[in-house]
């Protein structure tokens, strides 16, 4: 019995430091979704008849601080204690989500939000950097593969645990229950040993606090969008995570237009569509190592971007039972689009340079989304 139980765990997990800071993040993504749900329902209850406007401002303020704050916070990954930079943003994002069930007014919510995602900002790069470090070349592709997966997972679980919250507890204090989900993800990161984290860079992480850098952060910043794009293999990637987010944005945008006005069908059956939407993803990242071994990940990459592409251009013809296989299918493509360019740096960057890449690459893949949203909400 143990050895079928073992066979289901993802092999990765055996590595404890990997399983702890993947448990963090599980932990913290989770967060994520109960602060998302309270603060739509804590933005009805301040302005009912401008709640709409009110979220769709945060969600505008949410990619802004990504774009604005991803590059600087991937050079400071590799300029200064990675863990510190984890749990500190941890703390930070607990002290600012305990500060919203006081929250009575818009300026707050925005104000909030904008330092919430400024923290998040730092968090992802040094997380994304860590990953490499703490597992081997053979399971790199399973960890980064797990990761998005959860990513997707919880984007379906989440709300719902959040909802399920909010019945028993009321959408203010959810906030508190946020707060306590991101000291635990920061204690878990507390455990990790500072040095496993530097493991397969080629500097020694004792001497990182040192302020003997040849380079200010601004060059650092340049650094990391010259070396993002100085690759051919990660350009090519980028280029088609620019298709994904147009096409992904029409799906996020529009998707409830489609359901609601144009085919007259009711919320469970929206919500139903972005869960085969958000299970589509979650397979294609499980499987995405395994389907495409090539050092470039070009298979993976043309056809996620030929699976989203393949199944918005219909969508408007099509009804109800047609749709939830075609954004099955486009969820699929959604992650084979995507997480090829994590990987690929991670591979192919220097290790002392992977958080400052990461950073602009978080940066620019926000970018095409922010493009991609106005896009969708004029064609739509």
């Amino acid at each position: 019995m143990n050895l079928h139980i073992s066979h289901l765990i993802p092999k990765v997990l055996v590595n404890r430091i990997f399983a702890r800071l993947y448990l963090a993040q599980s932990i913290s993504l989770l967060g994520d979704s109960l602060t998302w749900v309270a603060l739509a329902l804590t933005s009805y209850e301040i302005s009912p008849k401008n709640s709409g406007a009110i979220l769709s401002t945060v969600l505008t303020i949410r990619v802004v601080a990504f774009i604005l704050f991803a590059p600087i916070a991937g050079t400071f990954a590799d300029r200064f204690n990675r863990k510190q930079i984890l749990y500190i943003s941890h703390f930070s994002r607990m002290i600012l989500v305990g500060s919203l069930p006081f929250a009575h007014s818009e300026w707050h919510i925005f104000f909030v939000v904008f330092l919430l995602n400024m923290f998040n900002a730092f968090f992802t790069p040094a997380y994304r950097a860590v990953i490499p470090a703490v597992t081997t070349k053979k399971d790199y592709r399973q960890a980064v593969g797990l990761s998005a997966a959860t990513y997707q997972i919880l984007g379906i679980l989440g709300p719902g645990i959040a909802g399920f919250f909010a019945l028993w507890f009321g959408p203010r204090d959810i906030f508190f229950i946020d707060a306590i989900s991101f000291i635990a993800a920061a204690l878990l990161i507390l455990s990790v040993p500072s040095r496993a984290l530097y493991q397969n860079n080629s500097y020694d992480s004792s001497t990182i606090h040192h302020p003997h850098q040849t380079t200010n952060p601004w060059q650092d910043v340049f650094k990391g969008m010259k070396l993002l794009f100085s690759k051919k293999a990660i350009n090519y990637a980028i280029f088609i995570e620019f298709i994904s987010a147009v096409a992904g944005s029409q799906i996020l945008v529009n998707s409830i237009g489609l359901i609601k006005n144009t085919m007259q069908l009711k919320d469970d059956s929206y919500g139903l569509i972005m869960g085969v939407f958000a299970a589509g993803a979650a397979i294609a990242a499980l499987i995405s190592g395994v389907i495409d071994k090539s050092k470039t990940r070009k298979y993976s990459l043309l056809l996620g971007g030929l699976l989203i592409s393949i199944a918005v251009i219909p969508a408007n013809y099509a009804d109800f039972t047609l749709l939830l296989p075609l954004w099955l299918i486009a969820g699929l493509g959604q992650s084979l689009a995507n997480i090829p360019s994590e990987t690929l740096i991670g591979e192919l960057i220097p290790s002392g340079d992977q958080g400052k890449v990461y950073g602009a690459h978080y940066a620019i893949s926000h970018l095409w989304w922010a493009i991609g949203y106005p896009i969708a909400g004029y064609l739509g």
